[in-house]
C-alpha cells in the first residue's frame, strides 16, 4: 500500500496531539522569541546527544544571562559551563556556543546568515543543525534529518539511505517543497512517542500498515 506524503503528515499530526507529547525545544524557542535565529542556532547546539528537558532548562539559563551574539562572545567560559551544565558535555559545548557567537557578532555583525552556505561554514556547524536554524529561526523550507527522522523514513520505506545526508536528499525528493518546514518537528514528535528506537508501538501506530519494518517484525515473530 502506498503512503502519500499528505497521508503520512496527516496521520502522524493526529498520532502526536494524542497525549501529553508536546512541541520540541527549538519549535519552543521559534514560538517564544519570534523565530530568533541566534537561540535556535545555539539551542540545537546544546540539544546534542541530551533530552528536550535538559535542553530547555540550559537554554534558558544560557539566554537570561547572555541573550545576544555580542554578549555570549564575550561571557567567560566558566560562566557558560555553569549555566549550560543540564545539557551535558558542558565543556565542550561551552567553547563550542562562545565560539560560534564570536564569529556571529564579528563576521556577521550579531545577525544569523540566512543560507546553508554560510551557515556551514560556522564552526562545527553541519547541515542538521543549518536546517534546524532555516526551519525554526527564519521559516525557510529545509528538512533537518536527526536520529528520528533517518529511523522513521527508513523504517517506512521512504527513503534506502545510510548517512542523514542521503536522508535528506531523498526526502526533499518524495515531500514537496511547501512540507518541508513540518516534517522535521512531526517527524521528532512521532519518533518520541510512536516510533522509538527502542520499544516502538507499532500494535498501536496508525502507519503499521504502510510501514516495511513493521511487517518484516511480524513474518520473524512466531505466530
Amino acid at each position: 500500500m502506498k503512503l502519500t506524503p499528505h497521508r503520512l503528515i496527516e496521520e502522524m499530526r493526529n498520532e502526536i496531539s494524542e497525549g501529553n507529547h508536546g512541541e520540541t525545544t527549538l519549535k519552543k524557542v521559534a514560538r517564544t522569541k519570534r523565530r530568533d535565529p541566534f537561540r535556535v542556532l545555539i539551542a540545537t547546539i546544546l540539544s546534542q546527544r541530551t533530552r528536550d528537558e535538559n535542553t530547555d532548562r540550559a537554554a534558558t539559563q544560557l539566554f537570561a544571562k547572555f541573550p545576544s551574539a555580542e554578549a555570549l562572545a564575550k561571557a567567560p567560559v566558566r560562566t557558560v559551563e555553569r549555566l549550560i551544565r543540564p545539557a551535558g558535555f558542558y565543556h565542550v559545548k561551552a567553547r563550542k556556543i562562545r565560539e560560534v557567537a564570536k564569529v556571529i557578532a564579528g563576521r556577521y555583525k550579531g545577525e544569523v546568515p540566512r543560507d546553508l552556505g554560510s551557515l556551514l561554514e560556522l564552526p562545527l556547524v553541519g547541515r542538521k543543525t543549518a536546517n534546524c536554524v532555516l526551519v525554526y529561526g527564519f521559516g525557510e523550507p529545509a528538512i533537518p534529518v536527526d536520529t528520528h527522522v533517518h529511523r522513521i523514513s527508513n523504517r517506512l520505506g521512504l527513503v534506502n539511505s545510510r548517512t542523514p545526508e542521503q536522508t535528506e536528499r531523498q526526502l526533499s525528493q518524495y515531500f514537496r517543497k511547501g512540507q518541508w518546514i513540518e516534517v522535521n518537528e512531526i517527524m521528532v514528535r512521532f519518533g518520541k512517542r510512536v516510533c522509538r528506537s527502542i520499544g516502538p508501538k507499532c500494535s498501536t501506530c496508525r502507519l503499521q500498515d504502510y510501514c516495511e519494518w513493521c511487517e518484516k517484525d511480524k513474518q520473524i515473530k512466531p505466530h
